[in-house]
């Protein structure tokens, strides 16, 4: 055999193996790529079940809607769990993934801040499905708290009070001892309580604008309107409404603060105060005259939306007029219906 035949035999079975060498690598490329997005496709659908956090407010209708959604459509049962508004919002805020929730429950706006920490790390937007009021309450056989004022609540649990009865708030109270069980700072109840009630009765007996000529700011000033005080009259209630109802049992002259809907549940055991003499009900509150009042919302992860089943089915049920609206089953629970709710229905209809 020639020296050229022989050169060339040796070049295509060079070209032949390299070409084997390729294909190999080009079929480990396409096998990992595959792997990859299985992978994916797999951390993705990893959970087939809307997962819900937050508000102890927004708790019971929250329930309600997820057992319906169950009975009626053909995906699992939503998992709702509590915690605190503020607490769902940052589960909400973690990230993306199976191991993270889908919506945050929440009875108060995210803050400015936390709404930017937010957005930095998920795609997210607030669905707002109704409004509620914040109560004062205490149990049937308590009189003598059937009239309150925010004024009365300010100096009956400020840091500044020195008062232990409220008779010493005002001759015109019962005389029993100051016992005021307040939601915990992780609820969103508790933002409610600061801004309509504590700074509201910080203005109207004048402390206000005494803080803020001493330390020359009005945010500085609200703040100091809002410590309450920490020698036991006031008590922070981490838990739920059922917790703050167990300690009015062990403590009758106690008063508690409750979301409407919870004290229409239970009037056979509470009656709630009326705040500057207005009624707290359902129609108080849509109209404004209810001084304590607060939309109530859910913040949800866009990221999610097209892969966790089921989830744009929920929210698109949850807003509708059957579920959501004046005669649906949250209405007859305590929400109060949202007049704008077509707003919203088309806003969750885009996502």
């Amino acid at each position: 055999m020639r020296h050229t035949d022989l050169y060339t035999q040796h070049s295509q079975s060079r070209f032949s193996l390299l070409a084997l060498v390729l294909t190999k690598e080009m079929k480990m490329k396409t096998l990992l790529t595959a792997a990859v997005v299985a992978l994916t496709a797999t951390v993705a659908t990893a959970r087939d079940y809307v997962h819900i956090a937050g508000s102890s407010t927004v708790l019971p209708y929250a329930t309600i809607v997820a057992e319906a959604f169950g009975d009626n459509f053909d995906f699992p049962t939503p998992v709702v769990e509590s915690g605190g508004s503020g607490a769902g919002r940052k589960r909400l805020c973690d990230g993306v993934g199976s191991n993270t929730i889908d919506i945050a429950n929440s009875s108060s706006l995210m803050k400015a801040d936390e709404a930017e920490r937010c957005a930095a790390v998920i795609n997210y937007e607030k669905v707002q499905i109704g409004y509620d009021g914040i109560v004062f309450a205490s149990r049937l056989e308590t009189t003598g708290f059937e009239n309150l004022t925010p004024a009365q609540i300010y100096l009956a649990v400020s840091d500044k009070s020195t008062a232990t009865n409220w008779q010493d708030v005002d001759p015109s109270m019962p005389d029993r001892a100051i016992k005021v069980y307040l939601p915990g700072t992780k609820h969103g109840t508790r933002e409610v309580f600061d801004k309509k009630v504590m700074v509201a009765g910080c203005k109207a007996v004048g402390s206000y604008d005494v803080f803020k000529a001493d330390l020359g700011d009005k945010k500085k000033a609200e703040k100091e309107c809002m410590k309450v005080r920490t020698d036991g009259l006031s008590v922070d209630i981490d838990g739920d409404y059922t917790e703050t109802l167990a300690s009015l049992s062990t403590n009758p002259d106690g008063i508690g603060v409750f979301g409407l809907a919870f004290l229409l549940n239970n009037t056979d055991t509470i009656y709630a105060a009326t705040i500057n003499g207005v009624e707290a009900s359902t129609e108080t509150i849509a109209s404004g005259e209810y001084p304590i009042s607060r939309p109530l919302q859910f913040y949800v992860k866009l990221d999610h939306i097209d892969q966790i089943p089921g989830m744009r089915e929920y929210i698109e049920f949850f807003v509708s007029d059957e579920i959501a609206g004046p005669d649906g089953p949250l209405a007859e629970y305590g929400l109060v219906s949202d007049p704008e709710l077509a707003k919203t229905q088309e806003q969750v209809s885009n996502f």
